[in-house]
């Protein structure tokens, strides 16, 4: 199971959900401690700005953040849930989760599960430059992308409410 959420709920989604794994999505000025509970080698700390081209200053998420992301995914046993988080846990981490169940389900048809998505979070929009990544490192040949344009921006909000993706 892969639980979604705004950093602001981090400490409480991680206590509700039992989970012992943890990738974090933030910006390089975002203060950040890691939880008690989660050991460092359980944690995934990720350095982006949830920005979707490159800009002077900032660190636009790349291939290697993605790959990155999927290895540490690959090696989660699964006997406890993942924990995704970034700021708002509306865009970089959305994207995360996505991509991280598109990795682990390689049969999962993209559009049945950016559907999911939506379903269980109205307020994702997924930050497409992640799923770009992911999508070429998985070899989708695009349908990744399209299907996280076809169920288009979320609703409006400040950040999103906690949510979890099945792996079945």
């Amino acid at each position: 199971m892969i639980h979604v959420c705004p950093q602001t709920q981090l400490v409480r989604t991680l206590e509700a959900t039992g989970a012992s794994h943890l990738i974090t999505l933030l910006s390089p000025d975002a203060v950040f401690e890691r939880p008690p509970g989660v050991a460092s080698a359980s944690h995934l700390h990720l350095v982006m700005h949830d920005i979707c081209e490159a800009r002077p200053g900032l660190i636009v998420p790349s291939a290697d953040h993605v790959r990155t992301m999927l290895d540490f995914a690959r090696k989660w046993e699964r006997r406890t849930p993942l924990v995704v988080h970034c700021q708002a846990g509306i865009s970089r981490s959305t994207a995360a989760a996505y991509a991280i169940a598109a990795a682990l389900m390689p049969k999962r048809d993209e559009a049945e599960l950016a559907q999911m998505l939506r379903a269980r979070a109205p307020s994702a929009t997924p930050n497409i430059l992640v799923v770009a990544h992911a999508d070429r490192l998985l070899g989708r040949e695009g349908r990744m992308v399209r299907a996280v344009e076809a169920i288009g921006r979320g609703a409006e909000a400040f950040e999103g409410t906690p949510f979890h993706l099945p792996l079945l």
